[in-house]
């Protein structure tokens, strides 16, 4: 344990030029340390909450569209997904299931195509299975009538059509008589019924609804090519397909949104990953600044440290002494950084929305990031692996220093003094 007296002179050595205007220089390191280390404790913190926030933003956006669970009979159509329906909802976790169907094509208005990935479905079972289905877009998906040859565009979609509500589009898609070598397009006239809008520009800007019936016309078949499912807890989704696979009756293919999305979730964690390695660096950095003002401390205390060993103090204590005030520098930078990370955290998005305000600039274009607006969500475990992560690295900044202390000499040291 380390001695009262070790502890005073240690905080006494950390205030004193503050106090006594002496050795204002050796102060002025110490100032610039503890902002070195608080800064970068801030910004590791913020970083962090910004990838936590654009995780969870764009993944609930990818849920709402997408299906928690798909299940696809393994011999070609669901000719009978009312009955495949029934056996998955005796698994507890099934909340809702909902037929549907994918028709992949370009779609024309005058002179510009876009192209689209169509989803035949049923609104009624749809809403069931869809969070995004509220308030306008169920208005706009409720319209959806079978041979009415309606369509639904995502919002981002139809302004690059230049469509709105009443206007014509013309999906073109390769036709079953289609080769290799040579592909012959169908195409189909649609009325727009209507627009949706989740906040995703991959949704928004490639993604289109028309009604299940419309689609299997299109498609030349009689029944869904798979079963949407709902289930309680998104995040359980893995284990409830894997229970879905061995209880099903019948051969299924079953694959969660987990599997259809992994490499972008894979990759947003390899950023975050590499992200708090290369801001840690920066933590590193910031430490090296205790090293420096320390050393100059202990040149400056070097007949502190003669006298202290005049009167028996051990080298234990004297480099306890240092390490002391080198922690106590550490310390309060990580207390000033974190402070000042997770107030930054938690009130980011209105700090961003002012500066966007104020130049009057686009922090994030929602062509590259999907979302428009900085997210920012803290996580305590987050804050707890940045502030250890900054303890250690200023505790190991100090040992070098406070051995070197060490080594002085009492009687070389007193000898001008």
């Amino acid at each position: 344990m380390t001695s009262p007296y070790e502890w005073l002179i240690g905080v006494r050595y950390l205030r004193a030029g503050r106090r006594s205007g002496r050795n204002s220089f050796i102060s002025f390191m110490s100032l610039v340390s503890i902002a070195g280390v608080g800064l970068g404790v801030a910004a590791l913190i913020v970083v962090l909450s910004v990838m936590n926030g654009f995780q969870r933003d764009v993944g609930a956006r990818m849920i709402s569209v997408l299906s928690h669970i798909e299940v696809f009979d393994a011999r070609g159509l669901m000719r009978d997904w009312q009955a495949t329906a029934r056996d998955a909802a005796r698994n507890p976790a099934v909340q809702a299931a909902a037929p549907f169907a994918e028709v992949p094509g370009m779609l024309l208005q005058e002179d510009t195509m876009k192209p689209a990935l169509l989803r035949g479905i049923l609104p009624e079972q749809e809403a069931k299975v869809a969070d995004f289905m509220q308030g306008k877009n169920a208005a706009a998906l409720d319209m959806l009538k079978p041979g009415a040859w309606q369509i639904v565009l995502g919002s981002e979609l139809a302004k690059a059509l230049h469509v709105k509500a009443g206007d014509h589009v013309i999906l073109a898609m390769p036709s079953q008589q289609s080769s290799l070598n040579n592909v012959m397009p169908q195409t189909r006239r649609f009325t727009v019924a209507g627009t949706f809008e989740v906040g995703h520009f991959e949704f928004d800007s490639g993604m289109a609804f028309i009604h299940m019936q419309d689609a299997e016309e299109l498609l030349h078949v009689d029944a869904p090519i798979g079963l949407r499912l709902r289930i309680a807890d998104a995040n359980q989704a893995p284990q409830v397909a894997q229970a879905l696979k061995n209880s099903l009756n019948g051969d299924y293919l079953v694959r969660d949104w987990t599997q259809r999305n992994s490499t972008w979730f894979a990759a947003v964690q390899s950023q975050k990953h590499m992200m708090f390695i290369i801001l840690t660096l920066i933590v590193a950095v910031a430490a090296f600044n205790v090293v420096a003002m320390l050393v100059m401390s202990v040149t400056d205390k070097r007949a502190d440290i003669a006298i202290l060993r005049t009167l028996g103090a051990r080298p234990s204590s004297i480099m306890k002494i240092f390490m002391v005030q080198g922690l106590l520098s550490g310390l309060m930078g990580v207390l000033a950084g974190t402070t000042l990370g997770v107030l930054i955290a938690w009130n980011l998005p209105d700090i961003a929305s002012g500066i966007e305000h104020l130049l009057g600039v686009q922090l994030l274009d929602k062509n590259i990031y999907f979302i428009t607006s900085v997210p920012s969500q803290l996580l305590w475990s987050d804050v707890t692996g940045v502030v250890g992560v900054a303890v250690a690295l200023s505790f190991l900044s100090t040992l070098y220093p406070s051995w070197w202390a060490t080594r002085t000499n009492p009687a070389e040291a007193l000898r001008y003094e």
